[in-house]
């Protein structure tokens, strides 16, 4: 055994190998030290190799799903190594031959099908990134819903793109794991080096033609080498992955980085579009607005978050779609409530596929069936929008498989197949006679002795079991003449005579003894047989049930945002082609729904016109220049906007009172400092880096904002770093952009640049107090209110007085000029503001009734003692007091 666990593990030195052993998968040598402590499960030992004792730890295979996940979170690989071979057999072949195994499968983050394994309201991507000479490109797929796309990619794309999909695995060809390594590990996906072969575009072609039955690709569209390269690799990575199983893959949806607005990954950090700057799902932008009910609706959703539309029309039509499920409310109601019950129909299509599914899945696409057919017979009468329709229309044309699978399958199926009793009763015949049989043996041997006694005229005929016969049937000596005379004799054959009795059996008795001890392992195949014709006849049909899945992800998705947008007071937004930027009564959808969920005061919107110099708005500004005290809600301000307009693109209503848009191209956010300290990186040359990516990429029809540029270094140089950059925005970049700034310096700037237009966030102070109103106003901020803030934020009082001191010196220079001001600082006293150390105060006297209490053991006192303690305790208190 030992011999054949070594031979596999040596084909799969990188992962951990789940040999299995009975009901128990074991590892062994360093892959059971390895697990023992990721798993934190005990260690132990099985027998001696080169006179060592072998490290050996299992666990059981109904709960392997579980230890699977952990192992994957920590960054394992793992081969699932299991019997190909029937342990009678191998007795055949001696009684020491090992049972043949192999690994069926190589678990990897980028490859995970089932429910336990995967978060359900989010992609599992899986994706691999080619060069071609001069030409790269990226391609992902999601094997637990079918999902495969390629677009081009060059490798100063990459950054972005993965953020977008945020992948959990990355595949690459050996030697140029370079541009990603950091990425991936920036991300947390995993890095898969394969072999240089499996992104060779020829080849690569041929596998996709074979994987997806044709003779060319051109109907898919047409695809350059590297493009090919990259989803070649990805097919030849599930195949060595799944051990030539292939998953059920849609045909692959080419992509442009101009389809989509293109949001870098600081950015989505920034934004905090679908996980929070603290980690996790919660505080983010679509947990405040996911309203979805399934969870293909939920991933169409993050989707759609992570890469808004740039087409007009696209936007438009979704924005069609959630109006008309505004206006019809009770429809959407009800759409609400049948969706609830829609399963995830995408995720058991790839199971079944991947042979990995059970009765339940099936039972899904049944259930999701039955669903999307009440949807349709709801809706195929009504004029709706062109969105809504086509979804609709591919829930349609579905009845002979429903019915099929309605007939076939009971209610509540188990969950393995193993398990049976997942056929509805009269679908096979054979199947019901083997159920009677075992269930109801007793039965069928009584109604058949029944028979035979009616037959015979022997009315005492029995029919009984025995371990040495089996089945016979018994009469008493006075009946056997009968039963041994013609004609009866001819089919009751004599098998055994006793003192009082003779036995017999005939052919149909021995048969039916035959198939009532064979009938549970009977059934079993049958339904085995069944549950594979079923998969067939589903697999068959798998892209129209891909678009059913598609479909009815889009009517939840369309029917949530326009839940969202009732509850949550939202406006459709005018969509253009233009620089058009206004937005009136703007919210900031995370932040009201928090404050609306701790019963908080009201969010205060605001207004913001970016519109520009195209003629579409009154106000020429195209960039807003901010200015106000901390905790005022700059920040929540320049955020809100970003979101409106990735929301609106999106194809969701907005968090405003009214919107006019223009498409925007991308979005840039310098919101917020870090460092990072892997790369080296202080928080200055964070800030900076990422500066720079904005300058040298923003185009006139993007959407940036900035916060605090400059502040990580000192004043002059900050100064001087945000000055330049507001020119270079306003000069080169032409873009919309909303540049918060504690320089006050720099708003006189609005009156030589005639695109940048001040504002301010109003404060208001009373009786010594700074009270934030959050209003943005037109205007510049006269102060900071540093100091102010520093007080409510805690600060020593005493502190707070000597900052004010020097505040108050500082100002008085910079308004009689810098050599005053110079003076000035010499001149304050650095040290008298400081107050004196605390006086220490004196030790208290010795208490006479606290040393005595302090010298008594509770635990050693007799009754006598602690009543004379009492009067002892009484007797010191009349002296203290």
């Amino acid at each position: 055994m030992m011999a054949q666990f070594l031979e596999i593990k040596s084909e799969h030195q990188d992962a951990l190998l789940f040999y299995r052993m009975g009901d128990f998968y074991e590892m062994f040598f360093d892959d059971a030290v390895a697990a023992a402590e990721a798993l934190d499960i005990s260690l132990t030992k099985r027998g001696k190799h080169l006179g060592d004792d072998i490290p050996m730890c299992g666990v059981p295979v109904h709960a392997a799903e579980n230890y699977l996940l952990t192992l994957i979170r920590k960054g394992f690989r793992v081969a699932v190594c299991e019997q190909t071979e029937d342990p009678a057999e191998a007795r055949k072949r001696g009684s020491k031959s090992v049972v043949r195994r192999e690994v069926v499968r190589l678990v990897t983050p980028g490859t995970l099908t089932e429910d336990a394994l995967l978060d359900a309201r989010r992609h599992n991507y899986l994706s691999a990134w080619a060069q071609v000479r001069d030409t790269a490109a990226l391609a992902w797929v999601d094997i637990s819903t079918g999902a495969f796309h390629v677009m081009p990619c060059p490798a100063v794309r990459l950054s972005p793109e993965l953020a977008r999909l945020t992948p959990r695995e990355v595949i690459v060809a050996e030697g140029a794991q370079e541009p990603l390594r950091d990425i991936a590990r920036e991300m947390g996906a995993a890095l898969t080096p394969l072999a240089a072969s499996a992104f060779d575009s020829t080849a690569a072609e041929h596998r996709l033609t074979d994987l997806f039955k044709v003779g060319t690709l051109e109907a898919f569209g047409r695809f350059d080498r590297a493009e090919l390269a990259a989803m070649g690799g990805i097919v030849e990575y599930l195949t060595l992955t799944q051990k030539g199983n292939l998953p059920l893959l849609r045909a692959p949806v080419r992509e442009q980085a101009r389809d989509a607005v293109q949001i870098d990954g600081a950015t989505r950090r920034n934004l905090e579009l679908t996980q929070a700057l603290s980690g996790g799902r919660a505080g983010s932008l679509i947990s405040a607005i996911d309203r979805t009910a399934t969870a293909g609706g939920a991933r169409l959703l993050e989707r759609r978050l992570s890469s808004p539309s740039r087409h007009l029309e696209t936007v438009r039509a979704r924005h069609d779609a959630v109006e008309w499920l505004v206006e019809n409310r009770a429809i959407a109601a009800d759409l609400r409530d049948t969706l609830r019950k829609v399963p995830d129909l995408s995720r058991a299509l790839s199971r079944l596929s991947l042979e990995r599914g059970g009765p339940r899945d099936l039972a899904a696409v049944r259930n999701g069936l039955e669903q999307a057919d009440r949807i349709a017979d709801s809706l195929c009468r009504l004029e709706m929008p062109p969105v809504l329709a086509e979804a609709v229309q591919s829930l349609m044309g579905h009845d002979a498989l429903l019915e099929r699978l309605q007939s076939a399958l009971v209610a509540e199926p188990p969950l393995l197949v193993r398990d049976g009793g997942f056929i509805a009763p009269g679908v096979d015949p054979e199947l019901d006679e083997a159920r009677q049989l075992r269930d109801e043996g007793r039965g069928v041997i009584a109604r058949l002795q029944a028979h035979y006694a009616e037959e015979t005229g022997i009315q005492s005929l029995k029919v009984k079991h025995n371990n040495v016969l089996g089945y016979f049937i018994e009469a008493t000596a006075t009946h056997s003449a009968k039963l041994l005379a013609e004609p009866l004799s001819q089919r009751f054959i004599h098998r055994q005579t006793t003192a009082n009795a003779i036995r017999f059996t005939t052919v149909e008795l021995s048969e039916l003894e035959t198939r009532i001890l064979n009938a549970g392992g009977r059934a079993q195949e049958i339904e085995k047989r069944l549950f594979s014709t079923l998969c067939d006849e589903v697999l068959a049909l798998a892209p129209q049930l891909g678009d059913a899945a598609a479909g009815l992800a889009e009517v939840d998705h369309s029917r949530a945002l326009a839940d969202l947008a009732v509850e949550c007071d939202w406006s459709r937004p005018q969509m253009e082609d233009s620089r058009a930027f206004d937005i009136r009564g703007g919210r900031h959808p995370v932040v009201e729904r928090a404050l609306r969920q701790q019963g908080g005061a009201a969010f205060i919107a605001n207004d913001c016109d970016l519109s520009g110099e195209d003629g579409t708005g009154a106000d020429p500004a195209r960039i807003w220049l901010l200015t106000g005290p901390n905790m005022a809600g700059k920040s929540t301000f320049l955020r809100q906007n970003a979101l409106i307009a990735l929301l609106a693109q999106a194809g969701s209503y907005i968090p405003a009172t009214s919107g006019r848009i223009g498409l925007v191209s991308q979005i840039f956010s310098r919101v917020g400092a870090s460092d990072d300290l892997a790369r080296g990186r202080s928080t200055f040359m964070v800030e900076m880096v990422e500066t720079a990516a904005i300058l040298n990429q923003a185009d006139e029809n993007a959407l940036v904002i900035l916060d605090e540029i400059g502040r990580g270094t000192a004043t002059y140089d900050g100064l001087s770093i945000a000055w330049a950059t507001l020119e270079h925005m306003h000069d080169t970049n032409r873009c919309r952009a909303l540049f918060a700034t504690h320089y006050h310096e720099l708003t006189g700037l609005s009156a030589k640049l005639e695109g940048v237009e001040n504002a301010t966030v109003a404060v208001k102070e009373w009786e010594g107090e700074v009270i934030f109103l959050h209003e943005v106003r037109r205007g510049a901020a006269d102060r900071s209110y540093g100091v102010q803030v520093a007080r409510l934020a805690g600060l020593p009082a005493s502190v707070v007085e000597r900052a004010r001191t020097v505040l108050e010196a500082l100002e008085q220079g910079e308004r009689e000029g810098g050599k005053r001001k110079q003076t000035l600082i010499d001149d304050l006293p650095l040290f008298s503001a400081t107050p004196p150390p605390p006086v220490r105060p004196a030790p208290p006297a010795a208490d006479p009734l606290a040393e005595r209490l302090e010298a008594v053991n509770p635990d050693q006192l007799t009754p006598m003692e602690a009543l004379n303690l009492v009067y002892e305790m009484k007797a010191l208190g009349r002296d203290r007091g």
